[in-house]
């Protein structure tokens, strides 16, 4: 799942932020007189906000690290490397970052370090490419201009492993062939759909499978009229839960085939299924639902599934 997390800064970390696009590190001080590094926009003794903005060293000496032999993706490098908390020259705290060197025996609490600035700065965390060893400041002698920064894109990448359980895997495979597979705990109790592995009336195992149709009652909708990133459809459109004949509990998907304006409770629906050769292990196989020209359900067949 990826999406990029839009955000605003406030006053202080904007500060920041500006500071190292331009190739500076500013912290604040604080009431007590320690210079915070990144700055805190609330003093830590008094809650007051803070406004005294003081400029530190890109030198500093490692107070803590901690090595990274596998790196993983998304990480600073590629190459196993270090994480170190590094006390800037003129600050009275530290700040966490990546230290560059090929091996552990390397690095030290103590050791001299120097930031390594990003070729390209934007006014993110990333213009500090990284600390590398060194007593010398390599601060970059270009200035970015450009307006204070007052908000920050950061991409997110959330992948997600999900190992299928027995029962999960029934339906699943089912899916891949072009079946609806429900479960419940025996012949008295509710199907489920999808199945899972445990009725949540008793908590007895849904060991007996049961395939369902892919025609069913929209017992509940709403009209999305609100675009949003990673959307598939233009609104409007329609998403509904669907109670499949054959099962006990309905199941949320889209309602397309007509106007958005004249889906409503009741309507029977039938399941679109995408093209044989796309199908896979997911209920994605059903692309959408749309009306299948039968009456509208009573109220009562379905009032208990709402």
């Amino acid at each position: 799942m990826k999406f990029d997390y839009t955000r605003s800064v406030g006053p202080t970390i904007g500060r920041f932020l500006t500071g190292l696009r331009e190739g500076r590190i500013v912290g604040v001080r604080g009431s007590d007189g320690r210079v915070i590094v990144p700055p805190a926009e609330f003093d830590p003794v008094t809650a007051q906000a803070l406004t005294d903005f003081v400029d530190v060293s890109d030198v500093g000496t490692v107070q803590s690290w901690s090595w990274v032999a596998d790196p993983l993706p998304g990480q600073p490098f590629d190459r196993p490397f270090a994480w170190a908390l590094v006390k800037f020259d003129g600050a009275d705290t530290a700040l966490l970052h990546a230290l560059d060197v090929a091996s552990p025996e390397e690095v030290h609490t103590g050791m001299r370090v120097r930031v390594r600035w990003a070729t390209e700065r934007t006014g993110t965390i990333h213009d500090i490419a990284c600390v590398e060893p060194g007593d010398t400041s390599a601060a970059p002698s270009d200035s970015v201009a450009g307006e204070p920064v007052t908000g920050i894109i950061t991409p997110i990448d959330l992948r997600y492993k999900h190992t299928a359980s027995p029962t999960e895997t029934k339906y699943l495979k089912a899916l891949a062939e072009g079946r609806l597979l429900g479960g419940r705990a025996d012949s008295d109790s509710k199907v489920y759909f999808p199945a899972r592995g445990a009725d949540p009336i008793d908590g007895r195992p849904t060991d007996e499978m049961v395939e369902v149709s892919d025609t069913g009652t929209i017992t509940t909708f709403c009209i999305v009229n609100v675009p949003f990133m990673g959307q598939k459809i233009k609104p409007p459109f329609v998403a509904a839960y669907v109670l499949l004949d054959g099962s006990d509990i309905p199941v949320l998907h889209r309602v397309l085939g007509c106007d958005a304006a004249d889906v409503r409770m009741g309507m029977r629906v039938k399941a679109v299924w995408k093209p044989r050769e796309e199908w896979g292990y997911t209920l994605e196989n059903v692309d959408h639902f749309e009306p299948n020209g039968e009456p509208d359900a009573d109220y009562e067949t379905y009032r208990h599934h709402l």
